[in-house]
């Protein structure tokens, strides 16, 4: 049974819109109903994942730069934390990607100290922050700036068929999982679908930068996920239609499909290249996909909600991404610790979202030990 928190309406164009807590529940799978369910985060060492930035520090400059684990706080609170201990404006401090507090994670921090001395950095340690390492670097880390990172998850308290359990983890390594966003990026309850539908309806405060950005974000990440369902169901979620858009794998180079061309299946096939989806907005230098994937977009995009919100998207200058309908997770693993207990580790892409690969395997069984299906 879905879920649903204190209805909260909002109208454009004459509609009502109502999101559920959870937006990514009803998504569909890429390999049928998952064949277990248990508990993802029974606490937080069950969740870790360690930043692959991808550089390292030159050793000199003004900003320190720290190399910190973290456990039951989010990024924001160890950027406030640094910013009080160093003396500094929390601008001041930079990082490259948000991780969650239900977890124990290693990330790397800036902090900006122009002609002053870097404080001694190991007195911050505490059960829940450790400073791993501390060396000076000449610029400061920016949001987005980095690789991917390394997960290791643990499942417990599994109920389900592991056989099967078993195949579905082959699958996910070989052929990867739908790269759908996963519910972080949308807020607690919906919240930044609530705020992301105010605002493009012209409606409310008008949100300071940094906000309208992750609020545009979600929303354009919703209508991703849109597309990206509508795929799935399909069956072709990983399969290069007549006009897509190809991604090739590590880069941001494009390209458009021709139909029944068999040297793309094989590079789909091998991992080489990736379709892709819309991150909708304003049209740029991004390629637009043609013929058949074109349709198939218009009809998901092209009504509705989803119609209003591309309006709203171009009209404020949001940018047209293409975003990859599969997600490949590196070096994936899975063991069974005991007969309840299920180990996974990998490596995903920057952008991507851990609870995604989970979701093809497990449901997650809420506090009140309802399943979140």
């Amino acid at each position: 049974m879905k879920a649903y928190r204190h209805t909260r309406w909002f109208c454009w164009c004459q509609r009502v819109v109502d999101f559920p807590e959870d937006p990514t529940t009803d998504l569909p799978f890429a390999y049928g109903r998952p064949p277990l369910h248990g508990l993802l985060r029974a606490n937080p060492e069950d969740f870790q994942v360690d930043e692959i930035l991808g550089y390292e520090p030159c050793g000199e400059g003004e900003h320190a730069f720290l190399h910190i684990r973290k456990r039951g706080l989010n990024s924001a609170d160890v950027a406030r934390e640094l910013a009080r201990f160093a003396g500094v404006r929390q601008v001041n401090v930079g990082f490259a990607g948000l991780k969650d507090r239900h977890a124990v994670a290693t990330q790397f921090f800036t902090v900006h100290l122009p002609g002053k001395d870097s404080p001694d950095w190991w007195q911050l340690n505490s059960d829940s922050l450790q400073v791993l390492d501390a060396q000076r670097h000449n610029r400061k880390i920016r949001r987005g700036s980095l690789r991917g990172n390394r997960f290791r998850l643990v499942l417990r308290a599994l109920q389900g068929d592991r056989d099967k359990a078993d195949a579905v983890c082959a699958q996910i390594s070989a052929e990867g999982v739908p790269n759908y966003f996963g519910p972080q990026r949308f807020g607690r309850n919906a919240s930044n679908l609530d705020r992301a539908a105010t605002m493009l309806a012209g409606e409310g405060r008008r949100p300071k930068p940094e906000q309208m950005r992750m609020l545009l974000s979600a929303a354009r990440s919703y209508l991703f996920n849109a597309v990206l369902a509508e795929r799935v169901r399909q069956g072709n979620w990983n399969l290069a239609l007549d006009g897509e858009v190809l991604l090739l794998n590590g880069s941001n180079r494009q390209f458009i499909a021709e139909a029944d061309d068999a040297a793309i299946t094989q590079r789909i096939a091998t991992h080489d290249v990736h379709p892709s989806g819309p991150m909708p907005g304003e049209l740029g230098r991004t390629l637009q996909p043609q013929r058949e994937t074109a349709e198939l977009e218009s009809a998901v995009l092209g009504q509705g909600l989803a119609k209003d919100w591309v309006a709203a998207l171009i009209a404020r200058r949001a940018g047209s991404e293409r975003r990859s309908l599969r997600l490949i997770p590196e070096a994936f693993a899975n063991k069974w610790l005991d007969a309840q207990t299920l180990e996974l580790t990998f490596s995903l892409p920057s952008g991507a979202f851990a609870t995604t690969v989970v979701r093809e395997l497990m449901r997650d069984v809420g506090p009140a030990g309802n399943k979140r299906d």
